[in-house]
């Protein structure tokens, strides 16, 4: 038996019909349902400054957050405790989606190790290369009097330890001044060699020769005056020695110069 044609196309169209309804329905639960539980796009997350925490410290921070946690690297840097973070991706407060992995920088948790080398006697120069050639610093300089200037006098960190390398050293340093007052000589009235030499055996030095032209009822190469004119000054202190010149005496002069300027040369610590 033949059904009528119009109820054929009564019951396709309800057919349709019912597919186009189910259709909304199961789009509209993907879209407002599993969609957003799937992606979380609702729900983001402020990733938290990790920098300077410890590894455990980082982990409990980012579970805290709904977040986890992925090691990047590990590496050696001085300045930060060993097992801290150092750096991280995604950096502090950006948004993220829950459950998101949170990669950080960790610093190693041994740091590379130096022998400290004895610097003491060495100058200045000579010690700040050989800290900074083992892998050390030169930390605070304080000064001691001691005539031999620029001159190690002792190190904080005791030569043949093992220390963290970039360790910081403090060094004591001789300013290159005795800590004794000494009486300065009668030096006016003298020749310039015996001047010198009565510097010398106090323990006081001369700076600067200076010629000041002189008449010829004064002997050549006669001090006279002392600079600084103290009766006092500590050991190690240099002077400057104002020294007759007459014409003609310029060579001679110039001699007795030289032969007083070597001497003091020697003299030097």
């Amino acid at each position: 038996m033949r059904l009528p044609l119009r109820h054929i196309r009564k019951d396709g169209w309800q057919a349709i019909a019912g597919i186009v309804v189910i259709g909304g329905i199961i789009g509209a639960i993907l879209i407002w349902i599993v969609m957003p539980w799937y992606t979380r796009f609702s729900q983001g997350v402020t990733v938290p400054e990790l920098t300077a925490l410890s590894y455990d410290q980082a982990v409990a921070t980012l579970q805290e957050a709904g977040l986890r946690v992925g090691i990047a690297a590990r590496r050696n840097q001085t300045n930060v405790p060993p097992n801290a973070i150092i750096d991280q991706n995604p950096k502090p407060f950006s948004i993220v989606k829950p459950n998101r992995r949170v990669y950080v920088t960790v610093n190693a948790q041994s740091r590379p190790k130096a022998v400290v080398p004895r610097v003491v006697d060495m100058s200045l120069r000579n010690a700040t290369i050989q800290l900074e050639n083992s892998g050390l610093s030169v930390g605070n300089l304080r000064y001691e009097s001691n005539r031999f200037r620029n001159t190690v006098l002792d190190q904080s960190l005791i030569a043949g330890d093992t220390v963290d390398k970039g360790a910081r050293v403090d060094l004591v340093i001789s300013d290159g001044l005795g800590d004794t007052r000494v009486r300065v000589p009668e030096l006016v009235g003298l020749r310039l060699p015996e001047a010198q030499q009565r510097l010398q055996a106090v323990g006081l030095r001369i700076a600067e020769i200076r010629f000041q032209p002189v008449g010829e009822d004064v002997v050549p190469n006669t001090v006279l005056e002392v600079i600084p004119d103290d009766v006092l000054l500590v050991e190690g202190e240099a002077l400057t020695l104002i020294v007759a010149q007459q014409q003609g005496t310029l060579e001679e002069a110039e001699r007795e110069q030289a032969s007083v300027e070597g001497g003091t040369r020697d003299s030097l610590p």
